[in-house]
């Protein structure tokens, strides 16, 4: 006869194809018992999964069903996203429970699309969601997200309200310019304005916020990794040698100031021709794999090179809420899922729960 704590073990050791890891890796099992040939448990997600709680029932009772020799298997699933730790020097930002930077070695490799579509995805499993364009000399974001022309509203004139896009809140410099206008700015210039696009907006009880990076590994980025308070990054690149000649550099740059690196994403994969749907890996098979293995992280995801991925960003709506059925939605979906996974096996952040100490002479 199985007991409580088989049956709490089975459910910790499930590992469920939707997400690829076990269950005790980003979830609690708040209470498991067995009376009558019946289990119960209440599982607590790390991780916002709106989309998943009905299969992920089914599977958990399945496989802990087995495990155990149970006829029955009732579980109550419920999802919270926690606070993760940033870098040791800074302090999580108001509003904002974990800041993600989506970067990348060089440009063109589709990190703002990326960005976007998993900004979505996340908001589609019932996450808080905000996107911060930090591209300062080329904000796409706008535009991505059908926002182009729109100005956010100041009540103080001190801080910017986000605006909102298919249930993101977003901000972006190319908000308060022209969109015509260059940006001809150093790096201090640039720094300081992330700076205050980051905490002068109103973030309203965000569980993630995506933050598309410039392109590069320069001082610019260097600075900005440095003074925003990341719980972890993905690097985007293709499969492209020289893409990931650039991706190597943008992964060793977040840990040398200690940002997790959360996994890789392989965008442009493979093309799917949008007549035929025959598949064909123009830019090489296997090399976000290869990059992924050596510096033991994970490969979070393989995104296709796709028409209908361009047309739906040029207008304003990105493939997770254009074609939410597809399969590049899909893929979207999924990779959106394991980086909320390996954040949620990250460290937790105590720093708001300890009391301020002050020494004072008596």
């Amino acid at each position: 006869m199985s007991t409580d704590s088989d049956f709490k073990n089975a459910l910790e050791a499930a590992v469920l194809p939707q997400v690829g890891y076990a269950l005790a890796d980003y979830a609690r099992v708040r209470r498991a018992a067995v009376a009558g040939g019946t289990g119960t448990a209440e599982i607590e997600l790390g991780i916002p999964a709106d989309g998943l709680r009905a299969a992920l029932q089914e599977e958990l009772a399945r496989l802990a069903g087995a495990a155990c020799n149970l006829q029955r298997v009732d579980l109550e699933i419920s999802g919270k996203v926690r606070a993760h730790g940033v870098q040791h020097t800074l302090k999580p930002l108001d509003g904002v429970r974990n800041i993600i930077a989506i970067a990348s070695g060089k440009g063109g490799v589709g990190k703002s699309t990326t960005a976007a579509n998993l900004a979505l995805a996340l908001a589609a499993e019932g996450a808080a969601v905000g996107v911060l364009d930090a591209d300062i000399y080329g904000p796409s974001q706008p535009l991505m997200l059908g926002l182009a022309g729109q100005s956010p509203h100041s009540a103080d004139g001190k801080t910017m309200q986000p605006l909102e896009a298919h249930g993101l809140q977003v901000m972006s410099v190319g908000f308060l310019i022209d969109a015509e206008q260059p940006m001809v700015w150093r790096g201090p210039m640039v720094t300081q304005a992330l700076n205050q696009l980051l905490t002068q907006t109103l973030w309203s009880d965000l569980d993630y916020l995506i933050v598309d990076m410039p392109p590069g590994t320069g001082d610019i980025q260097l600075t900005l990794s440095q003074r925003v308070p990341v719980s972890g990054a993905v690097i985007v690149t293709t499969p492209q040698d020289i893409a990931l000649l650039d991706a190597r550099k943008g992964l060793q740059m977040f840990r040398k100031v200690s940002v997790p690196v959360l996994g890789i994403i392989e965008n442009m994969s493979t093309h799917v021709c949008s007549h035929c749907g025959h598949e064909e890996p123009l830019f090489g098979t296997g090399g976000g794999q290869q990059l992924a293995e050596q510096y033991e992280v994970d490969l979070l995801g393989q995104l296709p090179l796709e028409i209908d991925i361009r047309l739906q960003t040029d207008s304003g709506s990105p493939t997770v809420v254009a074609a939410p059925d597809s399969a590049a939605a899909q893929a979207y979906l999924r990779a959106a899922r394991r980086m909320a996974v390996r954040l949620a096996m990250q460290g937790r952040d105590y720093s708001s729960k300890f009391p301020n100490i002050v020494v004072e002479d008596s």
